[in-house]
């Protein structure tokens, strides 16, 4: 009688971890500067030829969200990164159906025939990073292979709600070392001493990342 009382919770208990595992590998395939999705959404990311592949990482981003991300780099022989493109799928599990992205930027861009919302930052690498978040989990990665990250950084989001439901995403971030701008991320964020300036780097930035990313729909998301 307690043998047939145990096996439903072993087989719960096997069923769960294999799950587990299967939401760790992540899908997406990547073959030089390409990476290719096959699902949510089917889509093919063209990037420089010069970037070189980091790795990817998955994992369920704070028990609420199935994470894929993809890092690239650009970077000198000494492995200090000059540009990072970030290649992000997201989608909340079926677990939690009540949340829903809220992106609200007035900003957007077009790529590939999809619209993008769009933000800009700068962040100095010496920023708090939220414990778990997706970015310390890029940032861990990017450190485990050898790479250095600048002083200063600043980033373009790029991202891609699927659907009318919001529920998952295609966020692409593209960074660039803020040396060359002459400033520090200090003295270009909000409030900073030369922000006025930033008004019209971020614009260039925007559009090199628009330019170096090149998608092409496979089928309709």
């Amino acid at each position: 009688m307690r043998c047939n009382l145990l096996k439903p919770l072993v087989l719960g208990i096997l069923v769960s971890s294999l799950f587990a595992a299967q939401s760790s590998v992540p899908e997406r395939q990547v073959r030089g500067a390409v990476i290719t999705s096959a699902r949510d959404p089917k889509v093919s990311i063209q990037l420089p030829d010069a970037v070189q592949y980091v790795g990817a990482d998955r994992w369920i981003l704070y028990h609420i969200a199935d994470c894929e991300l993809h890092a690239f780099v650009e970077a000198d022989a000494q492995k200090n990164v000059q540009r990072l493109y970030w290649i992000q799928f997201e989608g909340y599990v079926p677990s939690k159906p009540e949340l829903a992205h809220t992106y609200d930027s007035p900003r957007h861009a077009q790529i590939g025939g999809w619209d993008f919302y769009v933000d800009t930052w700068v962040r100095a690498a010496n920023d708090k990073t939220m414990p778990g978040s997706d970015r310390e989990h890029i940032e861990s990665l990017i450190r485990s292979k050898g790479y250095k990250m600048p002083p200063g950084m600043m980033d373009a989001r790029l991202v891609h709600l699927l659907d009318a439901k919001k529920r998952k995403e295609l966020m692409i971030i593209y960074s660039e070392d803020l040396a060359g701008t002459g400033f520090t991320a200090t003295e270009l964020k909000k409030n900073g001493k030369h922000y006025g300036p930033w008004l019209s780097i971020e614009q260039g930035l925007i559009e090199r990342a628009k330019a170096k990313i090149l998608l092409e729909q496979t089928s309709k998301p």
